[in-house]
């Protein structure tokens, strides 16, 4: 006879005290590129009396950073497998230091959009390899918890730039401002140097993992692509994810005071109210699933549909200006986007052995950044050719809706039947009875999570393409 045995293996990191510790070096250097990605959206009209640019030249820093943090995520993942999280987080941290203090001193357009470029680089060094420490310093049913609350932390990375930046960049002014908070990413930078550490000792990558070659790249790649779980990943990320970030990031200050008519400060208190409903559900979707992994499909798919039934009863609402309590119920639900993109990353990581994780999570990390520049940039171009139709404009949000729900529906059967087999690991019994035929599991146990109760099989030799990966 053998049993199943669901949950933390032999390998699975210890976590405890230290775990923490390190993990909280690591996202504090998140926290802090955060503030410097969302430092502009608190200066905009200064930036473009600075540099004596319109509307259209203001958003392309915007733009630029999204393209650079997209376009980086593959790269750094395979960075991050290749040198290790402390090599990566250290060159992350030192390019968005030198890009914010550049961007302080920049005596010209052009040169302040390089300023937000190297910015922009150094940033999307940050989060992957926050995601790289969480698995690596604690146990695999902790994955989906500190994922979610590394996405909070970046919230709170936001809310600073709101409440503290905004006010002291009208005190001291642009260079004061921008050159102190730079400051931080050096006070970062100490402890990320002399304490961080990849792994805690005896949990370290396989041989395999450090390992070059003119193939190396390609390898990883290919072979996390392969995975239906990184691609569903993938587009869970990009459905959930983006219309919260282009209504916070560009978008939703100008349609709540132009299209709805609200003041700027009613305005900021909304988008305000978006961050704190993040923050807040991020925990509660980081307890759910962790718990019950059932829960990610339904969770993810529910947030679409909500966001998309909330933002249609906006647009639809008679006499073009909603009443408030819809428009708080709106920026309630968009706080959802966020940690329900986080689910993206649950579907990745038990599909991907340890030394594909970054790899694997770069990709996935790609689609919602993805879906937010093709809709900032449509939305742009519809409101220009609409004569600023809101409600045409952001249809947009629906259609690449319905393309991520699509693309989740076709993937999701074969992700899970791949992570179910992933799960059962069999440990021998004391008994010798002959091996038989493995009896077929049913769907209600291959749904189960890392902590569900063992219960008795038959014995069987585990797949061989399953040997040598880490038990979601």
């Amino acid at each position: 006879m053998a049993a199943v045995v669901r949950g933390a293996g032999p390998e699975d990191p210890p976590g405890g005290g230290k775990a923490v510790a390190v993990w909280c070096i690591g996202v504090a250097v998140y926290f802090v590129a955060v503030i410097f990605r969302t430092s502009l959206g608190v200066a905009g009209l200064e930036a473009a009396d600075r540099f004596h640019v319109g509307a259209s030249a203001l958003s392309t820093f915007s733009l630029l950073q999204l393209l650079v943090y997209a376009g980086m995520q593959v790269p750094v993942g395979l960075m991050v497998d290749r040198l290790g999280t402390k090599k990566v987080l250290t060159l992350g941290a030192v390019l968005f230091t030198a890009g914010q203090l550049g961007f302080a001193l920049a005596p010209s357009y052009e040169t302040a959009l390089a300023a937000r470029a190297l910015l922009g680089c150094g940033d999307a060094m940050t989060f992957i390899s926050v995601l790289r420490l969480g698995t690596r310093w604690f146990p695999v049913r902790r994955g989906p918890l500190m994922a979610q609350l590394a996405g909070l932390v970046g919230m709170a990375g936001n809310l600073v730039s709101t409440l503290v930046l905004a006010p002291v960049l009208h005190g001291v002014g642009w260079t004061a401002a921008f050159a102190g908070s730079a400051a931080a990413g050096l006070v970062v930078l100490v402890p990320l140097v002399l304490f961080l550490r990849d792994h805690p000792e005896g949990h370290g990558p396989t041989p395999a993992a450090r390992t070059g070659g003119a193939g190396f790249v390609r390898r990883q790649i290919k072979e996390s692509w392969s995975e239906p779980g990184t691609r569903l990943g993938l587009w869970v990320h990009f459905t959930t994810q983006f219309p919260a970030m282009v209504f916070l990031l560009l978008w939703g200050m100008p349609f709540l005071i132009e299209a709805q008519g609200l003041t700027r400060s009613t305005a900021g208190g909304l988008l305000t109210l978006v961050v704190a409903s993040n923050m807040a559900l991020g925990l509660v979707y980081g307890q759910v699933i962790g718990r019950r992994p059932s829960a990610r499909i339904p969770l993810a798919l529910g947030t679409v549909g909500l966001t998309a039934l909330l933002w249609g009863a906006v647009l639809a609402y008679p006499g073009g200006h909603a009443p408030m309590w819809l428009l708080i119920t709106l920026c309630l639900v968009l706080g959802g986007c966020g940690p329900a993109s986080m689910i993206g990353f649950d579907f990745a990581r038990p599909a991907n052995p340890a030394e594909r994780q970054g790899t694997a999570s770069g990709i996935t990390n790609m689609g919602g950044f993805i879906a937010s520049m093709t809709t900032l940039l449509t939305v742009g171009v519809l409101l220009d050719a609409t004569g600023d139709d809101y409600r045409i404009a952001f249809s947009t949000v629906f259609v690449l809706q319905a393309l991520g729900v699509t693309r989740i529906l076709s993937l999701r059967r074969r992700a899970l039947s791949r992570e179910a087999a992933r799960g059962r690991v069999t440990v021998p019994a004391q008994t010798t009875a002959p091996a038989t035929a493995q009896e077929p599991v049913p769907a209600a146990a291959q749904e189960r999570g890392p902590e569900a109760e063992p219960r008795p099989r038959s014995t069987a030799c585990p797949r061989p393409e399953t040997a040598g990966r880490e038990t979601p």
